[in-house]
């Protein structure tokens, strides 16, 4: 699930990939038809998924979270119609999301999540693997590679510099 390269857009039905981006707005492929225009960002605003978070009570959880959740409970807990009552969106997100803030959580934002989801499920967009852990764990590798190297390489830069510390210091006691 690549979030980062999908975006909700305001004043648009929908999420949209990001194409390309322009000084003056971004060009956005609808996942659907796969057709690409041009969205000014004097008309619209753009808010990638991966920077939406749900309100909880203690914090806020990400996005990404809140769809693997739907996904794992998806044949235990059936997702609502959207047009279901809203104690019947509440009962479901509080299933999916326990400790998720009923204040700042409204009706409208269920039925938003609840329509992405379906839609990113449709095109099999949305999968379990977790891509943040295995990405930190290369970079864990290759910083861990890259201070290896280093500690090979600063006994030969010392020594060299050394060397040409003394040089300059008689040059300045010389002047």
């Amino acid at each position: 699930m690549k979030l980062e390269e999908l975006v909700a857009v305001s004043g648009m039905a929908g999420v949209f990939k990001l194409a390309a981006n322009r000084n003056n707005g971004l060009i956005i492929e609808d996942l659907g038809s796969g057709k690409k225009r041009f969205a000014s960002a004097r008309k619209h605003q753009f808010t990638p998924l991966a920077s939406i978070a749900i309100f909880t009570l203690e914090d806020s959880t990400e996005l990404k979270v809140v769809f693997r959740s739907m996904l794992e409970q998806i044949e235990s807990n059936p997702i609502p119609a959207t047009k279901a009552s809203s104690a019947d969106l509440h009962a479901y997100f509080k299933k999916i999301l326990p400790d998720y803030d009923e204040d700042k959580v409204h009706t409208s934002d269920i039925k938003k999540l609840i329509k992405w989801f379906n839609f990113l499920n449709e095109k099999q967009l949305i999968d379990m693997i977790d891509e943040d852990e295995p990405e930190e764990e290369k970079t864990e590798e290759k910083e861990e590679v890259k201070a290896e190297e280093k500690k090979e390489k600063k006994p030969k830069k010392a020594t060299s510099k050394k060397a040409k510390k003394p040089e300059v210091e008689k040059a300045g006691k010389k002047k």
